[in-house]
């Protein structure tokens, strides 16, 4: 919603929120003029675009409340992670445009990534729209439904593998003699920088790597260890086993 408005996309007096929660629509309503209810019903009967930013667990739920006042004319946007295409359609009335959203954890400050799949009866012009509108919180990609579980162990859980990497980093550099603060700012500068690099240079990270290793030099002796402790390992078999959990908690 921050990315939404703050981009000028969607004026505030557009926007309709809805909580179980009182203290957490205040929360909101105090940071950005907006409509707040506490009934789901009341955002189908004034929005047209509709996201479900629900637990999967109460999917079901909503979708039953809210079915008798979806139309054809609605669009629906879920981004509970293992929640099928398939079952949202039929929750909802037959015809009813339905996309799946995976965003990340960075969306919060507008550098996320989401991963987009199409329902049956959503179109070009709701594929359009979406990508709008996630693209203002990050970069977005369209995807087959079939590769969403991979989004989600890569992308969707990979923010917590970057924060256990920095956190790392970190600590090695605390214990080599650095202040804490400096050690936490400088893996995170290192990782942010690094990161910005390889998306506007167009480097493999292959090369970026081979840039910085000098022979004899200190970060070859690092990778070194990176290598024999299995570090590319440890990180490909996190990526799957988080890609199989999502298989499994889909429905």
């Amino acid at each position: 919603m921050a990315g939404f408005i703050n981009t000028g996309l969607v004026a505030p007096q557009d926007v309709i929120i809805s909580d179980l929660e009182q203290a957490q629509l205040d929360v909101l309503v105090k940071r950005f003029p907006v409509k707040a209810t506490r009934d789901n019903r009341d955002v189908v009967k004034t929005a047209g675009i509709v996201i479900c930013a629900v637990k999967p667990a109460v999917v079901k739920t909503v979708l039953e409340e809210i079915n008798p006042l979806v139309t054809t004319d609605h669009l629906l946007i879920s981004v509970a992670a293992g929640i099928q295409l398939a079952y949202l359609e039929t929750h909802l009335p037959e015809g009813t445009p339905v996309i799946r959203a995976m965003p990340n954890l960075p969306a919060l400050i507008g550098e996320g990534v989401t991963a987009l799949a199409l329902g049956r009866f959503a179109g070009e012009a709701e594929r359009q729209l979406a990508e709008k509108l996630f693209s203002s919180v990050g970069r977005v990609v369209t995807l087959p439904e079939g590769n969403m579980n991979a989004v989600t162990g890569l992308s969707g859980c990979g923010p917590a593998y970057i924060a256990v990497i920095v956190e790392a980093l970190a600590d090695g550099g605390v214990k080599m003699g650095l202040p804490r603060r400096i050690a936490v700012d400088l893996a995170v500068q290192t990782v942010l920088g690094t990161a910005r690099m390889l998306q506007s240079g167009g480097s493999h990270p292959g090369q970026l790597k081979d840039m910085v290793s000098s022979p004899g030099g200190s970060t070859i002796t690092g990778l070194h260890v990176l290598e024999k402790g299995g570090l590319r390992g440890l990180l490909m078999s996190a990526v799957e086993a988080a890609t199989l959990k999502s298989g499994e908690l889909q429905s």
